[in-house]
């Protein structure tokens, strides 16, 4: 008997996701690739620098723990739209800054409306994907972020040259608000959305049977009593300040290491920034296959998080290189394996708990990535201009990269532990 044909509107949900990921992150990182030119204008120093990036992530870190409970009341639609019009200005608003005061509270109101973007995606996917699709879709959704670091270093010096650096915030502020009128018209939860195939329907709630009630009500403060908050907690809190790092200093490594040339399209991190994409997607890609071999989620999704954790050791040989390109190879590993582990990462949550609460739990794991990262960037400006001072600044970077080669072995036998007899979804307790 023939299968009937399933719809795809749930990949126009995904294309979505994807593209707000990619402006999210595309104007989080126009600041980084202006940073040779604002240096010279105000006056910045590495340590300076790393303070106006820890603003963003401390404003950030507030708003994934306020927005993730905000859209798990208000649901996803209205939450993004709150999300990106709040980030769309804040990121037009650097244009009008005159130091480095109005640069600290143009990134942190970045980082307040940027801070919805995760908890809000990773809640659409939980509802609109059955379990076997959600790593694949997540990875798909996430590889947005990848994408705007490899327009960034194509648009953004060529807006610097024709226009000056107040032209590159607001050209990419301004993207969000054309995103928004694709959201409102074709966005919304399966069960309200008209039209939708009834065999796509009956495959998105094809886990009802084993999943925790999407309407059960878990209390903010209860979440913290589940181990597998903590999991989530403990993987964030060990490997986002990696990525931050890959997203805000590596312009800056390539142009004192290398040489590179920051106001012409720089190749080698177009290269290192496609490579997470392939990251991404096919880190999601994998457990979501071993899932349809008949795996059981958990197991999928630690193994193939085992996979990427080794895949970015060797970043660690970072100081043996003698040329860029062996550099970037090493370098684009490490970042595809990040992106391919987060995916996994993220899809573990709605694993383990019910759809009202998915936001929350990747507020709060996305806090504690925050709070690390907040740190991460001051301690890396110190260690910097402490190299810097004696002449050596490729030995700094070296420190830094040793961190991020063993920071994910860490956290995986981290959350293996925490994991080890965990169900594959939660008994509510009251």
């Amino acid at each position: 008997m023939t299968q009937p044909k399933i719809g795809n509107y749930r990949w126009v949900v995904v294309a979505l996701l994807f593209f707000a990921t990619t402006i999210n992150y595309l104007d989080r990182q126009v600041l980084s690739f202006l940073k040779p030119t604002l240096e010279k204008e105000f006056g910045w120093d590495n340590t300076t620098y790393g303070y106006i990036n820890s603003v963003f992530t401390m404003l950030y870190a507030a708003g994934l723990l306020l927005s993730g409970r905000i859209i798990d009341r208000v649901g996803t639609k209205i939450g993004y739209i709150f999300s990106i019009t709040i980030w769309s200005i804040a990121a037009m608003l650097h244009s009008l800054a005159k130091g480095s005061i109005g640069f600290m509270a143009a990134r942190g109101l970045l980082g307040l409306g940027e801070a919805g973007n995760f908890p809000a995606a990773i809640r659409s996917i939980a509802e609109w994907f059955p379990k076997k699709e959600r790593a694949f879709a997540t990875g798909v959704m996430n590889s947005g972020t990848n994408i705007g670091a490899v327009v960034a270093p194509v648009i953004i010096p060529l807006l610097l040259g024709l226009y000056g650096w107040q032209s590159a915030f607001i050209v990419t502020g301004a993207i969000g608000f054309i995103w928004l009128i694709f959201w409102v018209k074709f966005y919304d939860i399966p069960s309200r959305k008209k039209n939708i195939d009834p065999a796509e329907y009956a495959l998105i709630n094809n886990d009802a049977a084993t999943e925790i009630a999407a309407d059960a009500k878990i209390s903010w403060g209860k979440l913290f009593g589940y181990k597998q908050t903590w999991a989530f907690f403990t993987g964030k809190f060990l490997t986002d300040p990696i990525w931050y790092f890959f997203l805000t200093w590596l312009p800056d490594y390539f142009a004192k290491t290398f040489q590179l040339d920051l106001k012409k399209p720089t190749v080698p991190l177009i290269v290192i920034y496609t490579a997470t994409t392939i990251g991404s997607v096919g880190g999601g890609y994998l457990s979501s296959y071993l899932i349809k071999k008949g795996w059981k989620p958990l197991r999928a999704r630690k193994i193939s998080m085992l996979i990427f954790a080794l895949c970015v050791l060797p970043i660690i040989t970072a100081r043996y290189t003698t040329n860029i390109w062996q550099a970037v190879a090493l370098i684009s590993l490490a970042a595809a394996a990040h992106q391919a582990w987060s995916a996994n990462l993220y899809t573990s949550v709605s694993d383990h708990f019910p759809k009202s609460s998915v936001s929350s739990v990747i507020g709060i794991g996305g806090m504690a990535g925050c709070l690390s990262g907040m740190a991460f960037p001051i301690i890396i400006g110190h260690i910097l201009d402490y190299y810097i001072a004696l002449g050596n600044v490729t030995s700094g970077y070296n420190l830094v990269f040793t961190f991020c080669g063993l920071a994910y072995i860490l956290a995986w036998l981290i959350t293996h532990f925490l994991l080890r007899k965990s169900k594959p979804s939660l008994t509510i307790r009251s």
